[in-house]
């Protein structure tokens, strides 16, 4: 069973293996919020999970270690567990569905790790990973309902509060709940008046939903861009843990996400994936209450895929009003770019593309549609921008 003994055994078990991620002070973020980030994107492997990876890992016995463990994770699980193998010259095996980014598959690999691509998803990378551990004998590593995974979580909480006594407010990406359930026990054995609040993806709500009916509960699928917390069910132990530790558990959108992405490069000079941005997007947009409190914000990891990185920023651009795509309806005369280009000189934006086609069906055959994409200060700027084009006779759509 889980302990807090464990915990503190987990702490030393790895210290030779992880960083201890010293808190960041942030108070660009939430102006309102005494903000502090635990930077696990900085981690060995660029993420949390080698912590619980490892301690499970340290706690096997000779006969386990000798035939090896297996894994099955579509990124930073299965790094965490090659490393740990590794560092224990012990052999692993990670199951990886065949559709996981060529980047991940490539950077478990050089951790050590001999790699099975499987057809398919990943729940059929889980069951062919459970088909060799029966075959083999070998020791299958969970990403999150393991004590002893969840105990190695729990050394992020012992950090926190050697680091920030006066800590009020812990905010946790949540997603099968191995992290936050390491950290909830931990501070509620350690500091019961620290709150501990867990977030969700709104696509992936399983944690929410399951504590919510006070049953797991498991969701029919999940999209969102944090892939690190796309969970459709929770773990029976950490389901039990957060029911029992953790105080509120809320959700944030795609677009929050991003925006928190954008604004932790921006403001921190930190890269961070959608699943570790959760936690900062749920304190930017007030959706736990930590308003004037000591708050750390963990952020789980950086391994975002690159291809989709810029992606990921316009839309935090468009959430946080420093991107705009206007359409305006217009008589196709000469002067009329003319006069709608003075109009957004004027209010202080900048015109980064234009694009300019007949209007269709429904409007007056002289008119066009002008299409503008502008860079702007924030969402007052962009009304600012439209309130002056409406004002001289120009119709948005």
């Amino acid at each position: 069973m889980l302990t807090l003994e464990n915990v503190y055994q987990a702490a030393f078990a790895l210290k030779d293996i992880i960083r201890n991620t010293e808190l960041i002070h942030a108070p660009k973020i939430k102006e309102d919020v005494e903000l502090y980030i635990k930077p696990e994107n900085l981690q060995v492997t660029g993420s949390f999970k080698v912590r619980g990876a490892a301690y499970k890992i340290s706690r096997l016995t000779p006969e386990e270690k000798e035939k090896g463990v297996i894994a099955c994770s579509a990124g930073n699980h299965a790094q965490g567990v090659a490393l740990a193998a590794a560092r224990n010259n012990i052999s692993s095996i990670i199951c990886l569905p065949d559709g996981a980014p060529i980047s991940k598959v490539e950077a478990t690999r050089a951790y050590g790790a001999q790699i099975e691509l499987v057809n398919g998803v990943y729940d059929d990378a889980y069951k062919r990973a459970l088909e060799l551990k029966e075959a083999r004998g070998l020791t299958f590593i969970h990403p999150f309902d393991d004590d002893y995974v969840i105990a190695g979580q729990g050394t992020i909480a012992i950090e926190i509060l050697n680091d920030n006594p006066d800590v009020e407010a812990i905010v946790v990406p949540v997603g099968g709940g191995g992290l936050i359930s390491g950290i909830a026990y931990t501070v509620k054995a350690l500091r019961p008046d620290v709150k501990v609040y867990g977030v969700q993806a709104a696509g992936a709500p399983s944690m929410v939903n399951s504590v919510g009916n006070g049953e797991i509960i498991t969701l029919d699928g999940v999209q969102t861009i944090a892939d690190g917390i796309a969970v459709k069910q929770p773990g029976a132990n950490t389901f039990d843990i957060c029911s029992k530790y953790v105080d509120g558990i809320v959700t944030v959108t795609d677009d929050e996400i991003s925006t928190a992405i954008l604004t932790l490069m921006e403001r921190q000079k930190l890269v961070a994936e959608g699943a570790g941005a959760a936690s900062v997007a749920a304190v930017m947009f007030d959706k736990v209450p930590v308003k004037g409190k000591k708050t750390v914000c963990i952020v789980s990891g950086g391994n975002i895929d690159v291809t989709i990185l810029s992606r990921v920023i316009d839309r935090g651009l468009l959430k946080s009003g420093r991107l705009c795509k206007l359409s305006i309806e217009l008589t196709d005369k000469p002067g009329q770019l003319r006069d709608v280009s003075t109009i957004i000189a004027k209010h202080g934006a900048n015109v980064v593309s234009v694009n300019y086609e007949h209007a269709g069906k429904g409007s007056d055959v002289n008119n066009c549609i002008l299409g503008i994409e502008m860079e702007t200060k924030d969402n007052e700027h962009i009304k600012q921008v439209q309130d002056g084009l409406t004002a001289h006779g120009f119709k948005l759509i």
